[in-house]
């Protein structure tokens, strides 16, 4: 069985619609990037980069591979093909008894993924602070 917070991820998702992350992310969230040094704390912030990602990684080729489950943690491998480059990846989340969000790492490959990956989101990011 799936758990409740990794259930309303795949819901968001899903519809590509990053307005249920509020509800999802707790308000001390850290949030740690393949391509950003230190961890990104904080709801603003994680929020802004998970509504990136949902826009660059959220195109048809995108799927949930494999699916790993703790008591309050999982481990989401994920597929896509992006501008012609294979990307793989592994989100790893963490939740609180209050089920929701208090980690969320994502992991990327290859080197080529992760260069594009960068470029796309450092653009989503900048046009979102603007």
């Amino acid at each position: 069985m799936t758990p409740d917070p990794i259930a309303r991820w795949h819901r968001l998702v899903n519809a590509r619609d990053a307005s249920g992350l509020d509800a999802l992310l707790a308000d001390d969230v850290v949030f740690h990037s393949p391509v950003v040094h230190t961890p990104q704390v904080g709801k603003p912030i994680t929020r802004a980069y998970l509504a990136a990602a949902l826009a660059v990684f959220g195109n048809d080729s995108f799927r949930y591979r494999r699916e790993l489950f703790g008591g309050h943690d999982a481990a989401l491998e994920f597929e896509l093909e992006l501008d012609g480059i294979a990307v793989n990846g592994v989100d790893l989340i963490r939740w609180n008894a209050d089920g929701r969000i208090t980690e969320f790492k994502v992991m990327l490959r290859p080197l080529k993924a992760v260069t594009l990956i960068h470029e796309k989101m450092a653009a989503m990011l900048q046009a979102a602070r603007r």
